[in-house]
């Protein structure tokens, strides 16, 4: 079938099959708060070459269970209450504002996973390229309405889930507007978890839908493997520091290894080429020197037959 049914528009770009790996360096609340952070991770993504980064947007009152805001914990600012913590690591307008200021700098596209309804509104105040679902979110009939409603281009994550109920959801979204990514919601991911044929499974199973990967492991060899076998977009943690504190970093890549990830991503989709098996001009004199038979057909093998 036609490979156009399965691009979709990401900003003033295009992914899917025939297209170049769209890169998105996922920064979500590795910034821990703070916007010189928030910059430098734009910077680090724009610098390696990554076509976005991402962000994740929540209201603490509505993402947080009504039991645990009171509950205290330690935190580099303190100790705090979990709501005031999740308050803590939350950008307001004007934030957002700057981040999207320093995107457009940068030439780098922003966006983000709303966790509930009312940050789709508040996105809707930018004009980003797509939503995002994350795998947590995969289940939340209302919110995904939300992002359907908007028109954008929705990336939905598979981590945590079943084939039922990705089933559900691509029913909820509708196909004609999403791109999937496979995913395994642990952090990190082991290897043996990562199953990364399930990128080929999808690719059978919505034949319409570009499929990507959504990496959570440690290690870049992996997710290079995941675009060996088809995946459109790549989307991978990145941060400033691993050590830093937060419960992403660990399973994130710093600034170095993103800028080896975004460059061998470039070679892998050169290097899988169209499909076609021909003899290159480069291999000619190879052929000459080295082939003692020159076989049944030499010259012209790539020529139709002629017809009689």
């Amino acid at each position: 079938m036609s490979t156009t049914s399965r691009l979709r528009t990401l900003g003033d770009r295009l992914a899917g099959p025939g297209q170049p790996v769209y890169i998105t360096g996922e920064i979500g609340i590795n910034h821990n708060g703070d916007l010189d952070n928030a910059f430098a991770l734009i910077d680090a993504a724009a610098d390696a070459g990554c076509d976005a980064v991402k962000f994740q947007k929540r209201t603490p009152e509505v993402c947080t269970p009504r039991d645990q805001w009171e509950i205290e914990r330690d935190t580099p600012w303190g100790r705090m209450t979990y709501i005031d913590y999740r308050h803590r690591v939350e950008f307001d307008e004007d934030g957002y504002r700057q981040i999207d200021e320093h995107c457009r700098k940068r030439g780098i596209a922003w966006f983000a996973s709303p966790w509930d309804e009312e940050s789709v509104a508040f996105l809707e105040k930018f004009d980003v390229p797509c939503y995002k679902v994350a795998s947590a979110s995969l289940t939340d009939d209302g919110l995904l309405r939300a992002m359907r409603a908007t028109g954008r281009t929705v990336i939905l994550s598979t981590g945590m889930s079943t084939p039922k109920q990705i089933r559900h959801a691509v029913e909820v979204l509708g196909s004609d507007n999403i791109l999937l990514c496979h995913a395994t919601s642990t952090y990190p991911a082991k290897a043996e978890e990562l199953n990364l044929r399930v990128i080929n499974t999808l690719q059978a199973e919505y034949p319409n839908v570009p499929i990507g990967y959504s990496g959570h492991e440690t290690g870049l060899q992996t997710t290079l493997a995941a675009v060996a076998l088809g995946a459109a977009f790549v989307e991978r943690h990145i941060t400033l520091d691993r050590a830093m504190w937060g419960s992403d970093q660990a399973a994130s890549v710093e600034p170095q290894g993103l800028q080896r990830l975004v460059r061998d991503i470039r070679v892998v989709e050169e290097a899988l080429g169209d499909g076609v098996k021909k003899v290159y001009e480069s291999e000619l004199g190879p052929m000459k020197k080295l082939r003692r038979v020159a076989g049944v057909v030499a010259e012209g093998a790539d020529r139709e037959p002629a017809t009689v």
